[in-house]
């Protein structure tokens, strides 16, 4: 049976825990190459990019902070080196710290807008830059805080709300060199991340849930499946869209 994306090239950030790591998993499960990008966490790269080897797929770790150009520059010419080719870039590297308006300081602000925001334009930039005559498909990880907006998230609801119109006005202007830009906004996920910060077992997971439709929080890969599809051929008239994933809670 072909896979969906065989021979394809996909570029995933912030792929060594969490929701980046079911994705490149996913995206190598169906035939593509897979650069894992990790900023900090190189076990957790080498990590995924073993489960996806053993499996007979393909895949390279390359260490990069998607807030600084210089090392989104060298982790598209590390991509180019190793698979001579890009086709699908997953901007997923992201970060969130909530604080009430009276504690947000330009730190709390420039750290989530530089990596959140910045890091999606220059990674995508890049991305452009590498993508073939036959274009390529952009998948930007938003979170349903972008409209949903609770308290004490207005910086990181902010990022997400603009990664929102980031996809729509990009979706606009990379069109006639079909290159696709989507994004899909998960709901809470279960995550390291959200393990090590205490929120899984926290009162907002029970408030989250008691709010969610179907009832429970999700998992990365009730996220990553959506992923594929926006990567592939079976959404190729898609483009501009944010696809929410989150159990019905909006």
């Amino acid at each position: 049976m072909s896979k969906k994306l065989e021979g394809k090239v996909a570029v995933v950030t912030g792929a060594s825990k969490g929701i980046g790591a079911s994705i490149a998993r996913h995206l190598a499960d169906e035939g593509a190459a897979v650069v894992v990008n990790y900023s900090s966490s190189k076990a957790g790269a080498d990590r995924v990019v073993g489960q996806i080897v053993e499996h007979g797929g393909r895949a390279v770790a390359v260490q990069a902070d998607v807030s600084k150009p210089a090392d989104v520059r060298r982790l598209f010419a590390e991509t180019k080196k190793a698979f001579g080719k890009l086709d699908v870039l997953v901007n997923n590297a992201g970060i969130y710290k909530f604080a009430p308006l009276s504690e947000v300081t330009p730190e709390h602000f420039h750290e989530q807008f530089d990596l959140n925001v910045l890091g999606l334009v220059l990674a995508t930039q890049e991305a452009a830059r590498l993508f073939g005559p036959e274009g390529g498909s952009v998948v930007n990880i938003s979170s349903v805080v972008a409209t949903l907006a609770p308290a004490n998230t207005s910086v990181y609801s902010g990022t997400k709300a603009a990664v929102n119109a980031i996809t729509r006005s990009l979706a606009q202007e990379l069109g006639p060199r079909k290159i696709r830009v989507n994004a899909i906004n998960p709901g809470m996920v279960e995550t390291e991340g959200t393990h090590s910060s205490g929120i899984t077992e926290s009162e907002m997971r029970k408030g989250v849930e008691a709010q969610t439709p179907l009832g429970r929080i999700g998992q990365p890969q009730d996220i990553a499946p959506a992923a594929v599809f926006l990567a592939s051929s079976d959404s190729a008239w898609i483009t501009g869209e944010t696809l929410y994933i989150s159990g019905g809670l909006r």
